[in-house]
């Protein structure tokens, strides 16, 4: 997580100029919700409280909820690894879906599992509505292995290998292991399909689900965030929702040569941005229609360094 956050530090200006506009119609400052990985809290001094921090500085004025999943940071630690993923999304959305502050709009950033997470709020409960949503280091395709675990949590790490190994697909698994719920096997894509609670189902990968996919793209921006040397997540391509293709497991596809993408419109531009240790994807409606691949290098200048950024702008059916 300290390399996370220093990561972000580094580059954070850059994802909040993402979450442009930040204002809403009346002109106030939209609010921002945060949704923490795999071994962490809400409320982390060094990792989630510190990023909280760093945004609150930035954009003065800007109301900041840091979820807590449970009713203590400790529950919320556990409900990371433990608790249905499912009704983490429901408590979530009903969460929001109380709170005042929020009922113009919001702007959404998720770390690690909570990427995912956030999504599925996004296409399940678009009141209020979700503007942006930035998803970084995400594993929008799931993951294929658990190579590493943030902070002190290896102990669980190595039970929750196990776990998976034994049989990851099964009821019991699946029902209390939260991981378990993004794992996506391209060796056994049938039984993943038939029993992820929760992966196959927002990424309508058993059938299509019309409301998912107008929801999501009610979003202004989707932003998917992809380290460039990540040790934690596997495959790293599932961060800008590439994954292995099916059958094996050594090639990956990209998102674009998924029959995902084909058959789920995201919104409708993709910009890719180069910036340091990260890479970030960009889904937003400003960029029209027709199919082309447009390389381009529009400067774009970045508050933490001055530097300017190339990006290559995709455009969707």
């Amino acid at each position: 997580m300290t390399t996370l956050l220093s990561l972000l530090l580094g580059a954070g200006p850059l994802l909040l100029l993402a979450l442009n506009p930040v204002h809403g119609s009346d002109n106030s400052t939209l609010p921002l919700v945060l949704w923490h990985g795999m071994g962490d809290s809400c409320c982390n001094p060094l990792s989630m409280g510190s990023i909280k921090k760093m945004i609150e500085e930035t954009i003065p004025g800007i109301d900041v909820l840091s979820l807590m999943i449970g009713k203590t940071v400790s529950q919320d630690t556990e409900n990371g690894f433990f608790m249905d993923v499912n009704e983490q999304v429901s408590m979530v959305c009903s969460q929001l879906a109380q709170d005042p502050k929020l009922k113009d709009g919001y702007n959404a950033m998720g770390f690690s599992q909570g990427g995912q997470f956030l999504r599925a709020v996004a296409q399940r409960c678009p009141s209020p509505p979700m503007k942006t949503l930035i998803s970084v280091g995400g594993q929008q395709q799931g993951v294929y292995g658990l190579p590493k675990c943030p902070g002190e949590s290896s102990h669980i790490c190595d039970w929750i290998r196990k776990k998976l190994n034994s049989g990851v697909y099964t009821d019991i698994v699946q029902k209390h292991l939260v991981q378990a719920q993004y794992w996506h096997d391209p060796l056994n894509d049938d039984l993943y399909k038939k029993h992820s609670l929760f992966l196959a189902d927002i990424n309508q990968e058993r059938v299509v689900n019309e409301t998912y996919k107008k929801n999501l793209q009610l979003l202004d921006k989707f932003v998917m965030v992809k380290f460039l040397q990540d040790s934690v997540v596997d495959p790293a391509d599932t961060e800008w929702f590439g994954f292995l293709k099916t059958g094996q497991a050594k090639e990956t596809e990209t998102l674009q040569e998924s029959v995902l993408y084909k058959e789920v419109k995201p919104p409708s531009c993709l910009l890719i941005f180069k910036h340091r240790h990260v890479h970030y994807t960009v889904y937003t409606k400003v960029c029209g229609q027709p199919f082309k691949l447009m390389d381009s290098a529009i400067s774009a200048t970045s508050v933490a360094d001055k530097k300017k950024i190339k990006h290559t702008a995709m455009q969707s059916p």
